[in-house]
Order: C-alpha cells, then structure tokens, then sequence
C-alpha cells in the first residue's frame, strides 16, 4: 500500500470505497486534494492521491488501531464520516446486536476518529469534520436503531461544533435521502411500488445522487467556510417538508 508523505494536508472519509462516499472522494481527487479512505472492503478503483486501509468500524479495536496508523502516517486536515449501515427493523424485530453494531458505526467510530485526528487538525487552523446524519433521523418506520444513531450523531455533531470552534475547527452534518446508491437500488428496484411510493414523497420528483451529497461534503469542507459550524443540511429533495410518507 502506498502512502502520502506525513507534511501532506489529507481528507479521511469513511466508507469511501463505494456509495456515497467513493462520489465524495472522488470529488475532493478532483480538486487536487489527497484522500484516506477508511472502509471494511478495499475499493475496487484507485487514483494516484487516493490511499485506502482496511477496518471494521463496528469494531473499537479495528477502528482504534486503523486511526492510530492513519494518524502517524498521514497529515490529517479534515474528515468525512460517511460510514454506515442501516440494518432495517421495528420496535418488534431489532435486536441489541443490531444496536450494538450502528451505535459502533454512527457513533463510537466517528468519536475515536475525531480524537486521534485532533492534533492536526487543530494544529492546520481551518479543520474541518462533516458527519454524515440521516433524514431518518426525524424519523422513519423500520429503521429503529438506525434512525436513533443518525439522530445521535447530530447530537454529537453539535457539542463537537460547540468545543471545537475555538480551534478554527467546523463540525456540520448532512441528512441524505432517498439516494439512488446501488446498495438502494438493490432493495429499490425500479418498478416497484416501495420505489413509487419513495419518489412520490420527493417534492422536486426524482432520486437524490451520490453527487448531490458529494457537493454538500464540498461546501463544509471548504477552507472559505469557517463560519458555518454546528449545522444539519438535508440533502432530500424536500421531502423532510412533509409532501408525503416515506
């Protein structure tokens, strides 16, 4: 595996292999920035200034030691935490290890991430950390533990905004949905009276892209942003307006 030089200012986003996160990557490449991609598969395409390592987020010890590696091997100036999983139930079907398992993802990972990564993103001036939220953190019927973690993490995206500003460092969040990623389409197929019943609850009338939420990562990752701090931007096509029902 090759790395980027320690001096090189790098932006780490989780679960960038593929989905949303592979678009936010490849965004940030784009712009002539270096990425760290943090996933439990490694990507199936690669970029000269894109270097990936290999981790299970669920897991504190996997997720622990990959943070420990990154943050002696690379300068890291912002991160992305993009990672999740939604593992889909009711009050009456989801199970503690189901709870255990997003409450690792959407919660314990970004904060042990966020505190290996301090020192230099303290030390840049103009650090920046976006979460990736849900708009199923308003809530959504079957995805009990899932909505539950998403909407804790804007908690956390919020007290972190409160005690980072004073290092110039910016803390946003972002509430995607509905995203045509291949993981959706796969459970969406086209046709489908679910996937009718998802488009007809978009106000402007058609899925959301990876890249819709890619060009959300890029405004809070700006360094021309350091005022914006402490904020959930739904990424949804308006359907956190109540047009209809998901």
């Amino acid at each position: 595996m090759s790395q980027a030089p320690q001096s090189a200012a790098c932006t780490v986003v989780t679960g960038a292999s593929n989905g949303i996160g592979r678009s936010i990557a490849e965004a940030l490449l784009a712009q002539g920035r270096t990425v760290v991609n943090l996933d439990y598969v490694l990507p199936s395409w690669s970029h000269e200034r894109l270097v990936s390592y290999q981790a299970d987020l669920t897991n504190a010890e996997s997720t622990q030691a990959a943070a420990e590696k990154i943050a002696a091997a690379h300068n890291v100036t912002a991160l992305v935490n993009n990672a999740g999983a939604t593992r889909p139930g009711t009050i009456d079907t989801a199970t503690s290890a189901q709870l255990d398992d997003v409450v690792g993802l959407h919660l314990r990972a970004p904060m042990l991430l966020v505190q290996a990564f301090l020192p230099t993103l303290r030390a840049c001036g103009e650090g920046r950390i976006v979460n990736m939220s849900s708009r199923a953190a308003l809530g959504k019927g079957e995805r009990i533990v899932y909505s539950a973690t998403k909407a804790g993490l804007i908690g956390m995206t919020r007290t972190l905004a409160m005690e980072l500003g004073r290092d110039r460092i910016t803390v946003n969040a972002i509430g995607p949905g509905p995203i045509a990623t291949e993981l959706f389409k796969n459970s969406n197929p086209d046709g489908a009276p679910q996937t009718q019943r998802i488009l007809n609850s978009i106000a402007v009338g058609r899925m959301g892209t990876p890249e819709d939420v890619a060009r959300a990562a890029l405004f809070f990752l700006s360094p021309d942003n350091g005022f914006v701090t402490g904020q959930v931007l739904y990424v949804c096509g308006g359907t956190t307006l109540g047009v209809a029902p998901v």
